[in-house]
């Protein structure tokens, strides 16, 4: 499962319809056993934004829904909620090596912990990474005098940031890893240690200030 691709899809949302606000994640990793797991993200578009998703999609495609939200090639399933807002679910199931999402780059890492346990842990440095990535790349993207580009550069990603701050404001990354018992782990514990979790506000990961270990993880005893 990509955890790069929270970054891409801020700087692609904020860049290209401006409404990165409207997501909110969560990518559960659930172990089947010692060689298998199911991958699960979901990502949700509120009721304020997704009718003008909708409207733009089909005004270049004539389609009805928006196949950069939810990518059906990716195994994208789309719902329309009646509050107006939408969910897009992707879920992948197999070898640990077959649950990566986004052409299966930057995956979580599945590695031994012993007879029948599986550690599970997310590299954090992604996370910001891939945010700082996506608002270079677009600066670069947009071309200009050489001679200006580096005194322009640090403003431009400075106002991109703080608008896909205001942008993320209120909505969450959440990361579960379930499966069996959690015998160690740096997140969240359920209290019947069933499962772990860690919700980062969208906004920590902006502005640097998440309080986030160089990984998350947990170790689940496969049943």
């Amino acid at each position: 499962m990509n955890v790069q691709i929270i970054g891409r899809l801020a700087g692609a949302l904020a860049l290209t319809i401006g409404l990165a606000g409207c997501i909110d994640v969560t990518m559960d990793v659930k172990v089947k056993s010692e060689t298998e797991a199911q991958g699960t993200m979901i990502q949700t578009i509120s009721a304020q934004f997704y009718p003008m998703i909708k409207a733009s999609a089909k005004s270049d495609s004539g389609s009805s829904t928006s196949d950069d939200f939810c990518k059906k090639d990716d195994n994208g399933v789309l719902v329309e909620n009646a509050d107006g807002s939408a969910t897009c679910t992707v879920t992948k199931e197999g070898k640990f090596a077959d649950l990566g999402f986004d052409d299966g780059k930057e995956q979580v890492n599945f590695t031994s912990a012993g007879p029948g346990l599986v550690k599970v842990s997310f590299p954090t440095a992604e996370f910001s990474k891939g945010l700082d990535a996506a608002t270079a790349g677009a600066n670069g993207a947009a071309g200009g005098d050489k001679t200006t580009e580096d005194a322009q550069t640090k403003a431009a990603e400075d106002q991109m940031k703080a608008a896909m701050t205001a942008y993320f404001a209120g909505h969450f990354l959440t990361i579960k890893i379930e499966g069996g018992e959690i015998t160690d782990t740096n997140m969240t514990l359920a209290g019947d240690k069933q499962s772990a979790e860690t919700k980062v506000a969208f906004t920590d990961i902006l502005s640097g200030t998440a309080k986030l270990p160089d990984e998350l993880y947990a170790v689940v005893k496969v049943q």
